[in-house]
């Protein structure tokens, strides 16, 4: 990545990355507030957290955002996605009805579907085998670094003005990233043509593989996991740790931070290790496996009674998954190739994220039935294993699958 116009292309992709999760995340901020406000059950707040997840998940199974990526510019579909998911976060600081709530954030999802098939479709046909570890570690670092820094400026704004200010004032004033975007967005060989589309592999072909199978069933626990953190820990260091919205906001924005931080030093040093000769199958799959696998590190968070041990853990934990999520994109990305991108991360994408469905609405069931976020905890903990057996048993070698080429007739 030695050109200006890369840096820069990067650069904006990863301040999206910061605004699409700091606009994903922001509801579990006020998740107290807008549950005491409503007068909502915790199964209720679980279905609201989890809403976005329903459009954002099936658009990208049904394959609807990766075929819009594939036959349109990627930079309009961006351009479009964002405009809409920024209006539908401004307008949820106006609801005041549940049903009203739940509509928005599954239009946050419709709005959001399209980036990570946009950001495949991009990186894939810009950066090199040896580049996109650390490319994509530092959009995945924006995706964490944006809850954090959410997290910690909306747990003090929520605290003095109240979290429907809050999400007025971020929506409408993200919308400022169009600006730059519109002017320095990627055309021609950059986007997706539908020559490409037309010659790529069918969405049965891709669905079929062994890869794309495990990729996406490794995906879907990782989310779990993810998920969990995102839309739960606040709840939890509030409810159960006994934190003020203060403190909670400190040490959860501190947690996300920590992820952000290790993926991009994970991503680096990924690039580095392949650069000298590392094979990418052996490099990616350590990364991804070990990861993963050492994210297990939340069950005795639970289980401590020491609250600065279990920010520790917590701390740990957060530092694991982000060795992990450094390669997650790179290695779907290499398996794709160009062609096959848009479609492949879209049902990948999709899939991986029905654990956004499932494990907000499961935490919420659990801890409404237990009392308290213990077992939680360890469904997370499993979950997260089960993906890290299938990065490293089920997905093949780390290379480009070879998809015969479909003619079109004459």
């Amino acid at each position: 990545m030695t050109s200006h116009r890369e840096r820069r292309l990067l650069a904006l992709l990863f301040v999206l990355s910061f605004l699409n999760y700091i606009d994903r995340a922001n509801l579990s901020v006020g998740a107290t507030d807008i549950q005491r406000d409503l007068s909502i059950s915790s199964y209720k707040l679980g279905l609201l957290l989890s809403a976005f997840f329903w459009t954002y998940a099936v658009l990208q199974i049904a394959n609807v955002s990766g075929w819009v990526v594939d036959r349109f510019n990627a930079g309009w579909v961006l351009a479009g996605g964002f405009l809409l998911w920024s209006a539908a976060t401004a307008f949820t600081g106006i609801a005041h009805t549940f049903a009203l709530l739940f509509t928005l954030r599954m239009a946050l999802g419709i709005g959001e579907s399209i980036a990570y098939p946009c950001y495949s479709r991009i990186l894939s046909t810009n950066f090199s085998e040896g580049q996109r570890g650390l490319a994509n570690a530092l959009i995945d670092a924006g995706t964490k670094i944006g809850p954090a820094f959410g997290t910690l400026l909306g747990g003090f704004l929520m605290a003095r003005f109240g979290w429907r200010a809050f999400f007025v004032v971020l929506g409408s004033g993200t919308m400022l990233w169009l600006i730059p975007w519109l002017a320095w967005m990627p055309r021609g060989k950059e986007v997706a043509t539908r020559k490409d589309a037309a010659d790529g592999p069918g969405l049965l072909e891709i669905c079929c593989h062994r890869s794309a199978i495990f990729s996406a069933t490794g995906l879907f626990c990782s989310n779990y996991f993810w998920i969990f953190l995102l839309t739960w820990l606040p709840a939890y260091l509030e409810t159960e740790r006994h934190f003020a919205k203060h403190k909670m906001a400190v040490f959860a924005s501190l947690a996300f931070l920590v992820v952000g931080v290790s993926t991009t030093l994970s991503g680096w040093f990924s690039d580095r290790l392949i650069a000298r000769g590392g094979a990418p199958t052996r490099v990616r799959k350590s990364f991804a496996g070990l990861g993963l696998a050492f994210s297990t590190l939340v069950l005795p968070v639970a289980l401590v009674r020491s609250p600065g041990v279990a920010v520790g853990l917590l701390m740990l934990t957060c530092f694991c998954y982000g060795v992990f999520s450094s390669n997650l994109w790179a290695i779907t990305q290499t398996l794709a190739g160009p062609r096959a991108a848009g479609k492949w991360t879209s049902v990948q994408n999709g899939v991986g994220n029905l654990g956004g469905v499932v494990a907000p609405w499961l935490t919420g069931w659990v801890v409404q039935h237990s009392g308290h976020f213990y077992p939680a905890f360890v469904v997370a903990a499993a979950v997260a294993l089960a993906g890290a057996a299938s990065f490293v048993f089920g997905i093949g070698p780390i290379r480009e699958v070879d998809f015969r080429p479909r003619r079109l007739a004459a």
